[in-house]
């Protein structure tokens, strides 16, 4: 998987072909946005067990977000931190890369069944909260007030749509014809390998700079330490089934989201603030993420 990634960075540097790296990542990312995912969360879901622990992951996933956004608000707010970067920060605090890096790691780690945890992480909490709260937050730190309606951006969502006729499938039981689970397979199998290059292409190691350590720190603290322990405790009080504990956990320890680049971008809020977020907190991931499963094993 580190390997994958190291090929978006290296398509970065290299750039074969001539072609700028910005719209290399946005084919891919649009690729996979609005075909590939939406396959893999179809074909997913309509298989996967839904029930209690399904409202379970959602729970811990909204709650986990909610409370990082609160603290990280106070937190920027005591340091004195300007708006724009308050903003950009505090985005790069409570959403974690559930999708791009969660989905792959946790179908490699624990196996198929745990990609319809990572889906059910991200779509039933994470997306709806990042296009509505995170939208909101968003506006309000930026330069740039205007933008669509955020509830309305959740209906321009194709993997959302594709969860919400998977779940109707699913609960009505539904089979799926031979082919038409081949061809979803098919389209899904793309969805890890792209996601992980198209990571490595949005990693700017030169965006990172030394004075900037001491602002990011507690981002660092937060997604890589304080939301997993957080989510070990509400999985415990919430209920969640064992088998899923570690799946929910690892990712709540996902690094900061990509996706929040865009937002940064659209809102004015400091992106190269949260490009250095990502990037730093991606790289600590690679040692942060095998000790939790440790820990947790």
């Amino acid at each position: 998987m580190f390997g994958l990634i190291v090929c978006g960075i290296a398509w970065q540097l290299f750039k074969p072909g001539e072609t700028q790296t910005r719209f290399s990542r946005k084919v891919l990312t649009d690729f996979v946005y609005y075909l590939f995912l939406p396959a893999l969360v179809l074909k997913v879901l309509w298989q996967a067990p839904l029930g209690i622990d399904s409202l379970r992951i959602s729970f811990i996933a909204a709650s986990s977000i909610i409370i990082w956004i609160t603290v990280s608000r106070m937190v920027y707010r005591i340091l004195r931190t300007p708006r724009q970067a308050s903003g950009a920060l505090i985005l790069a605090s409570a959403f974690p890369n559930a999708t791009y890096l969660g989905l792959p790691v946790l179908e490699n780690t624990l196996g198929e069944w745990a990609r319809s945890i990572a889906i059910q992480y991200d779509l039933f909490a994470c997306t709806p909260l990042l296009l509505t709260l995170g939208i909101l937050t968003a506006r309000g730190y930026g330069e740039i007030k205007t933008g669509g309606n955020p509830v309305m951006a959740l209906f321009r969502v194709p993997a959302l749509w594709a969860a919400i006729i998977a779940i109707i499938l699913n609960i009505t039981n539904a089979a799926a014809p031979v082919w038409f689970r081949g061809l979803l397979e098919l389209l899904g199998s793309a969805v890890v390998p792209l996601m992980l290059v198209a990571l490595g292409l949005s990693l700017d190691l030169r965006s990172l700079k030394w004075r900037m350590i001491p602002v990011l720190t507690p981002v660092l603290i937060i997604q890589l330490i304080m939301m997993p322990l957080l989510a070990v405790l509400l999985a415990h009080v919430s209920g969640l089934n064992d088998h899923y504990l570690v799946a929910v956990v690892l990712e709540a320890a996902m690094p900061c989201m990509v996706l929040g680049i865009v937002i940064c971008d659209q809102f004015g809020l400091d992106t190269s603030l949260f490009a250095s977020a990502v990037t730093l907190s991606t790289v600590l991931s690679i040692v942060t993420l095998p000790l939790w499963l440790l820990l947790l094993q």
